[in-house]
């Protein structure tokens, strides 16, 4: 998808730390940036939208800043010199944890929100729609295409359509979600019960943020939520907010209570931080966030 907007210099927002990087007016407050390069970008709490902290010292860190400014959702990005991106084009899609990837490219239709591809011997997954960009599909395509799209919900599947006539793939949604942009959905999951797609893939319906709400599980290890679940970004624990439940607030505490049942280490959300934690500690910030949502 071609986009033809830069970041303009004359809208640079204030609070940007003085310097090469800068944030515009155009920031939808999507977090994209402060997820990937959060060493530079925070969340100015008076303007209610991501501002450069400090400005990137080193080359790794000038890299990340570049990737997150590819990345934006609506081109809030941008350098007031001129700056070669093909080193952080070729960086995305960029390794989060063994075969797991973050695309970036975020799509404006999703609020800015984060999609995945995993890497697999039974056929690749995309976790959600990023923004339909040349450059990401190639490099899709280079790490072997997709196989099955998951869509967690329904207001994250951005260019999901024109994923599937790239790339041939089957994707998956809850019937509960379906509407007119995803009538061509091939596979439709009904009810609340999982649903098997391969031996390391486990489609688990979550209620709550939408009707039609699904997390999917990877190898007992990486649980993908959609705007279900997510870190509290002080790498603490784990979030959910009734301010951003479209369904229901006691669905999603019931869902999140039968997410108990699930071992999983990493948590990765279509929006907020994401949560790494082995063990019984994933499972206690559960537990507390649980508490927290019953209060």
């Amino acid at each position: 998808m071609l986009r033809t907007r830069v970041a303009r210099v004359a809208a640079r927002l204030t609070e940007n730390a003085d310097g090469d990087f800068f944030v515009d007016d155009a920031c939808i407050d999507c977090e994209t940036c402060r997820v990937v390069a959060p060493q530079i970008f925070s969340r100015s709490e008076r303007l209610g939208l991501s501002v450069v902290r400090r400005q990137p010292g080193s080359g790794e860190e000038a890299l990340r800043a570049r990737m997150a400014l590819v990345s934006c959702p609506t081109s809030a990005i941008g350098t007031e010199s001129k700056v070669d991106l093909r080193d952080a084009i070729d960086a995305l899609p960029d390794p989060v944890t063994g075969d797991v990837l973050y695309c970036g490219y975020a799509a404006e239709s999703s609020f800015g929100a984060a999609s995945y591809l995993v890497r697999r011997d039974g056929g690749n997954v995309l976790v959600d729609s990023p923004r339909a960009a040349p450059p990401l599909m190639e490099r899709i395509t280079a790490l072997g295409g997709v196989g099955t799209m998951l869509l967690t919900h329904r207001d994250d599947v951005a260019d999901h359509a024109k994923y599937a006539r790239r790339f041939g793939c089957a994707r998956v949604m809850h019937a509960a979600d379906a509407g007119h942009a995803t009538r061509d959905v091939e596979q439709w999951v009904d009810g609340e019960e999982p649903v098997s797609l391969a031996p390391d893939l486990l489609a688990i319906p979550v209620p709550g943020h939408t009707r039609g709400s699904i997390a999917l599980l990877y190898r007992d290890e990486v649980l993908f939520t959609g705007d279900h679940l997510w870190g509290t970004g002080d790498g603490g624990g784990l979030d959910a907010s009734s301010s951003v439940c479209w369904y229901s607030w006691a669905e999603q505490t019931r869902s999140m209570e039968r997410l108990l049942a699930f071992d999983f280490e990493w948590v990765l959300p279509g929006h907020g931080p994401r949560f790494h934690a082995p063990g019984r500690r994933m499972r206690a910030a559960l537990e507390d966030l649980i508490a927290r949502m019953r209060r």
